[in-house]
């Protein structure tokens, strides 16, 4: 074998060597590209739920002035409640999603601890759609005094408390307040699932 011709191959066999270590930079660059990408797309879908739910869990709330739509219900306890028989006396009436859902009786337990209301001679009635035994059970459990009225869904549709949580056949976690002459004020849907009983209050005694 000639010099040349070594040259020549040791020439071909670098070339092929650069060529070898060019598409491996390029395929390494290729999949860093894409890593990058993807992993932009996933932060980007990310922030998308985190935005989609921060606005879902946003409360919807505004006032009012229209006549209360009036209603009789059963009670948990076996009595029975109408509207009118808080005729002269501000009520909140409290739509949640009752039984299974313990934030919404929590809540309804807060409440309770508030000593505001019954110092400005404001009610508070929950409605849910429940059977008794089946809010009584978890009254007992997480120590709620209030009886609960019991709802088929006219009186939440008639509120337009239906779908405003998760589930679109019951009420989501939803406040009107009535005044003492039976005009609704105002109304707040909260699909956080929470108020603080404070701040009912102060939202109560602004739109009396």
């Amino acid at each position: 074998m000639t010099s040349g011709t070594a040259v020549r191959r040791e020439a071909e066999r670098q070339k092929q060597l650069d060529q070898v270590r060019l598409e491996q930079e390029t395929a390494v660059r290729r999949r860093r590209v894409v890593i990058r990408f993807a992993w932009l797309t996933g932060m980007l879908v990310i922030l998308g739920l985190v935005v989609a739910a921060l606005l879902s869990a946003r409360p919807e709330t505004g006032s009012t002035a229209t006549t209360a739509t009036p209603f009789t219900l059963p009670m948990s306890d076996g009595g029975t409640v109408s509207l009118s028989d808080y005729a002269g006396q501000p009520v909140i009436l409290y739509f949640n999603e009752g039984a299974g859902c313990d934030s919404c009786l929590l809540q309804m337990a807060e409440i309770e601890k508030e000593p505001g209301f019954a110092d400005n001679g404001i009610a508070v009635l929950p409605i849910v759609m429940n059977t008794a035994e089946q809010i009584n059970a978890d009254r007992e459990r997480l120590g709620v005094s209030a009886p609960f009225a019991l709802d088929d869904g006219t009186i939440s549709e008639a509120y337009g408390t239906l779908g405003k949580g998760m589930h679109e056949g019951l009420p989501g976690h939803g406040f009107i307040l009535i005044d003492a002459d039976g005009v609704q004020r105002w109304y707040g849907n909260y699909p956080s699932m929470w108020l603080e009983p404070s701040e009912l209050l102060d939202i109560a005694l602004e739109n009396l």
